[in-house]
């Protein structure tokens, strides 16, 4: 009987990792998906493109190592606040656990070589195999025709004359290739990592400069809200009905809430990151601004009554 070979695939749902699932199917490889979820990413671009694939998929949630790297990488970070080299290395390590522990062959990744500046380097890849523990294991269908051959090709598990041989940055082939097989529907290029975006980076620097301790509500909350930095203490003055209620969420033991009375308008919240007392002129800041930012009460900030919730129970 004929030994199935199964494959691990690293699936953020991007065109990259779809195709590399689809040309291990189209070999009869039993393909499983392996997506990761943190404070910066989720997975639904992933689930849908499993759903679409009709492959397995596995959610880990890594968000409290993944924070630990991020403060600390050790090959650095991108444009932005992207320690993408760190990043990789942490799922593939991951996924090696994963293999090991269910008897998978390889894994897998939708890696292309030079794509990226860099994370898909030539150093960068083999860096990334090293670090993982993975060397010989690493399978980048993609670009496999430009690297050396993995365990599972020389073994004939996989056959090397199916992968591929893509380089650089244009996408002009994988593009050429989901039109051949019919697929349509996948996320841009651009990604869904907010580590990427340059002015989400540079507030979760500010935060990481002031406060090296914070933890993932601390940087969930960059999300929401407009942000004004007291020395140690943030103000966050929510702008809609949804991000109010995300404020009120992530509100922590510690913190102060504020929000006007009589009238509607911004959910505030105070965290004092400071190892001192809150200074009352902060206070009085967090109500001007909250009475600022709702058009009722723009400038009527000393006869708007507010209600003041501190250390909220959770």
């Amino acid at each position: 009987m004929k030994k199935i070979v199964r494959a691990l695939v690293l699936l953020s749902g991007g065109l990259d990792s779809i195709l590399a699932v689809e040309i291990l199917k189209r070999q009869k490889i039993k393909v499983t998906g392996l997506s990761f979820k943190s404070c910066f990413f989720d997975a639904q671009a992933a689930q849908k493109a499993a759903k679409d694939l009709k492959v397995a998929l596995r959610i880990v949630d890594f968000s409290k190592n993944h924070l630990v790297v991020l403060k600390n990488p050790k090959h650095g970070y991108g444009k932005a606040m992207n320690p993408c080299i760190d990043c990789h290395t942490l799922m593939l390590k991951k996924a090696r656990e994963i293999m090991k522990k269910e008897g998978f062959d390889f894994v897998a990744t939708g890696e292309v070589l030079g794509e990226r500046p860099m994370s898909q380097t030539s150093r960068a890849l083999r860096i990334i195999e090293e670090e993982s523990s993975l060397k010989g294991f690493l399978l980048r269908p993609l670009s496999a025709k430009l690297l050396k051959p993995t365990i599972a090709e020389q073994k004939g598990l996989v056959g090397r004359d199916s992968l591929l041989d893509i380089s650089g940055r244009s996408r002009k082939k994988q593009s050429a290739l989901a039109r051949a097989w019919h697929i349509r529907d996948y996320p841009s290029p651009a990604g869904g990592c907010l580590l990427t975006d340059k002015i989400f980076g540079q507030k979760l620097r500010e935060l990481i400069a002031v406060y090296p301790k914070c933890g993932e509500k601390d940087t969930i909350l960059l999300r929401y809200g407009r942000h004004f930095w007291c020395d140690k203490v943030k103000i966050i003055v929510g702008r809609n009905d949804e991000e109010n209620r995300k404020i009120r969420e992530l509100a922590s033991s510690g913190d102060i809430l504020i929000e006007m009375a009589q009238y509607p308008g911004p959910q505030t919240i105070i965290k004092n990151y400071s190892q001192k007392s809150l200074n009352p002129d902060v206070l009085t800041k967090a109500k001007a601004l909250t009475a600022h930012y709702s058009t009722k009460t723009r400038g009527l900030t000393k006869s708007v009554k507010f209600n003041i919730i501190k250390h909220p129970k959770k």
